[in-house]
């Protein structure tokens, strides 16, 4: 019924505009705030095409516990090495083991690497499976 419609998915922030100077300036995603006053928002352009809805919740904001977007890359130490070098802070979670550039290698699944937005809500990159060795 829905296979063939257009869909997005969506998340909320404390601040729009630290959100978007974030998502823009600091990962490189195409931004577009629209609306005006209390009905603004935030859309996100992913690589790939798709849209993600950001929507301002000020102090009623709480941040996801999950992880909102993963960003698949090719070289993920490169990813988080230029991530970090834009100020960016990687997390560690209990029962995982990291290694140095904070970059969980489980054997189970791809490297993944975890960080949060301005909002503390929760993103990661992530090793795409068949891609380089990930150092």
């Amino acid at each position: 019924m829905l296979g063939n419609t257009a869909a997005f998915s969506s998340f909320s922030v404390d601040d729009l505009d630290a959100a978007r100077r974030f998502y823009d300036e600091t990962l490189g995603l195409r931004t577009a705030l629209e609306g005006t006053g209390d009905m603004r928002m935030l859309f996100l352009t992913l690589a790939d095409g798709a849209r993600v809805f950001v929507y301002p919740k000020g102090d009623q904001h709480s941040p996801a516990s999950f992880t909102v977007l993963h960003f698949e890359v090719d070289e993920i130490g490169s990813v988080v090495d230029g991530l970090k070098a834009r100020g960016v802070e990687f997390r560690r979670y209990p029962g995982f083991e990291f290694d140095d550039k904070d970059i969980c290698r489980d054997p189970r699944g791809p490297a993944i690497a975890w960080f949060t937005d301005p909002a503390n809500n929760v993103l990661a990159v992530l090793q795409r499976q068949g891609a380089g060795s990930g150092s």
